[in-house]
């Protein structure tokens, strides 16, 4: 990544010129010179609470799976997670093995059951986002004026991560289906990458450990009753960030209407083409403003403060801190294969876990 970071940022400045060139640099920046700051405060303190909010529910699930840390020391775990997610293509993805890798070397517990606390963490944050963007689609569909290519990429964008989803938690509790699935992926990559068979091995190693920890973490009524509706007012917290946003700018635009462009661009986000969705979220926040009557000025401002404050934010900390752990930006790019095989390169216990599942 020594190179691809600062290729980023560039891409970023590209982006955001491409938004000062549509919204007319004169109409911007005056927009920019006449916003109220103290509404831009609140949404930098809604952003910073979120933060907390977010450390809160993962150590709500470290507490189900035996894990003693306290809630303060995950926050800047969590924003390095968010760091990563924002720099890997469709926001997903890096995030979650540093944070486990990170937990599982401060609190000594083996990487599997931490690794397993970070993918429960990732699914409470995706149930609320599918129930949202089920009903982001389906009003949008009725209310807003979007082409029949929008709507087909936002609904087939909302079945793919339904089934993504639904894939991760069963293999999460059957043994069989994740040796299935890990096998058909591996085979495909093979076709792309030479493996002599270790990766495969290290793996499948992880899973009963992983699967424990999953197992434990879905029958306690904490779940359902502390992290999940956290989860829940986590969503409706970023949508009411962006909504003091717009305030700040002299714009009352309805809340509900906010929250369906912001589920709207959080999904193309999703797209894996460029990390954390850069360009195209903003320029879909953009356009969909537009098309609710929102002068191209004021969304291209509102726009440049949200993402401001949304994703280059925790990047600009999480880099800030990440060396404190042991890692620099440098490092991050293939964190996710060099961690697992830290912790899975135990090859004689693997061959007796292994035989012993082709004998079942």
């Amino acid at each position: 990544m020594k190179y691809k970071t600062p290729l980023f940022f560039l891409f970023g400045v590209v982006v955001i010129g491409i938004m000062v060139y549509f919204a007319g640099f004169n109409e911007l920046i005056e927009k920019l010179e006449m916003a109220d700051f103290k509404y831009i405060l609140a949404a930098l303190v809604v952003q910073i609470i979120s933060f907390f909010l977010f450390a809160i529910r993962w150590h709500v699930i470290n507490k189900i799976a035996k894990i003693n840390i306290k809630s303060i020391k995950l926050v800047p775990m969590t924003i390095i997670g968010i760091a990563i997610n924002n720099l890997t293509p469709s926001s997903s993805g890096g995030g979650e093995p540093v944070k486990a890798y990170i937990l599982s070397s401060k609190t000594n517990v083996p990487f599997e059951s931490t690794f397993a606390t970070t993918i429960a963490d990732r699914a409470l944050d995706t149930i609320p986002f599918l129930v949202l963007a089920i009903l982001t689609i389906t009003i949008s569909i009725l209310f807003f004026p979007l082409n029949e290519e929008y709507t087909a990429i936002m609904v087939l964008a909302v079945i793919l991560i339904t089934v993504l989803f639904s894939m991760i938690m069963y293999m999460s509790v059957n043994k069989k289906f994740a040796e299935r699935i890990i096998s058909f992926v591996l085979k495909v990559i093979r076709k792309f990458k030479r493996d002599n068979g270790s990766l495969e091995k290290k793996v499948i190693e992880a899973i009963t450990g992983f699967q424990d920890t999953m197992k434990l973490m879905l029958k306690d009524k904490d779940i359902l009753y502390k992290a999940l509706p956290l989860s829940f007012f986590i969503w409706f917290f970023e949508i009411f960030r962006m909504y003091l946003v717009f305030l700040a700018f002299g714009n009352s635009v309805d809340i509900f209407v906010i929250a369906e462009i912001f589920i709207i661009s959080t999904l193309v986000s999703m797209v894996p083409l460029l990390p954390g969705g850069l360009g195209a979220t903003e320029l879909m926040m953009m356009g969909l403003f537009a098309s609710v009557g929102v002068p191209n000025e004021v969304s291209a401002a509102v726009t440049i403060i949200e993402r401001g404050i949304s994703f280059w934010l925790p990047i600009f900390i999480g880099l800030l801190i990440l060396p404190y752990y042991g890692y620099s930006s440098d490092k991050i790019e293939g964190a996710d294969s060099k961690i697992i095989g830290e912790f899975a390169n135990k090859q004689e216990e693997f061959e007796e876990i292994f035989d012993n599942k082709k004998l079942k």
